[in-house]
């Protein structure tokens, strides 16, 4: 009995040896739809088909590559193309008075895509907007909606803040690059977009159809020029360990 509790006892200190030494943990940071939308859905069948647990720190798409450019993680996560992620981590990097050199080894893998929809309060009774009509909104040369057909309401835009993806890419995708209105407010999440818009009568901003989807509040989308973006996974040269088995892993998926 005393030799079979031994050889129990050694059996057990193995099996727990082998998964702690299984067992790995990957830290990721960046925008939080492209979290939501394609790795946390899947954390569970991550971990089963590479032993890897992820650890995610969602500070925005410009602020996970700042992170990555310095070394701080692994893997950034981005709503964007890769050109528009550099342009967002410029931006974070700027707000933060921060010097950054991009390297010239960037590695962008993409895993997901994701739609950026305009919302508005659900008072409101306009249904639609067209390319022209948003860049005359978001840049200030419209003001009330009633240039837009609406009701006599003042506009007021709401958009994420520098260094976060969905505001560079609507501005990059519908306002060709044109700034935006100096009243704007800046939020610090996709989702506060939804929460701001829902608390403001004549609010509007672009948001993640995924957040949409999941909490609309009194917001609501209206129809607009179909914005898809890809959801991606960066890293500095080419995905090694724990980061190329999440990445060929979501690759397949």
């Amino acid at each position: 009995m005393k030799t079979l509790k031994i050889s129990l006892a050694i059996l057990l200190a193995g099996v727990i040896s082998h998964s702690t030494v299984w067992a790995e943990t990957l830290e990721i940071s960046g925008g939080t739809t492209p979290h939501k939308e394609v790795i946390e859905p899947k954390l569970d069948a991550i971990k089963q088909a590479t032993g890897v647990d992820i650890k995610f720190n969602g500070i925005g798409t410009g602020n996970g590559m700042v992170a990555l450019i310095e070394g701080k993680v692994p893997v950034a996560a981005v709503g964007d193309t890769l050109e528009g992620s550099v342009e967002a981590a410029k931006k974070a990097a700027k707000s933060q008075n921060v010097a950054l050199k991009v390297p010239g080894n960037l590695v962008f893998t993409e895993v997901g895509k994701d739609e950026l929809v305009v919302v508005v309060n659900k008072s409101n009774p306009v249904t639609a907007l067209s390319k022209a009509q948003l860049t005359d909104i978001n840049t200030g040369k419209i003001t009330n909606w009633k240039g837009v057909g609406g009701p006599d309401l003042p506009i007021k835009v709401f958009v994420t803040k520098p260094g976060l993806a969905p505001g560079l890419f609507f501005q990059t995708v519908i306002m060709d690059g044109a700034p935006y209105v100096e009243s704007a407010t800046p939020v610090q999440s996709p989702r506060e977009i939804i929460t701001w818009v829902s608390r403001t009568p004549g609010g509007i901003g672009a948001a993640a159809d995924v957040h949409m989807k999941a909490s609309p509040g009194d917001a609501k989308q209206i129809k607009a020029p179909k914005m898809v973006r890809p959801m991606a996974l960066v890293t500095v040269g080419e995905p090694t360990g724990a980061a190329k088995k999440v990445i060929d892993f979501l690759k397949k998926k």
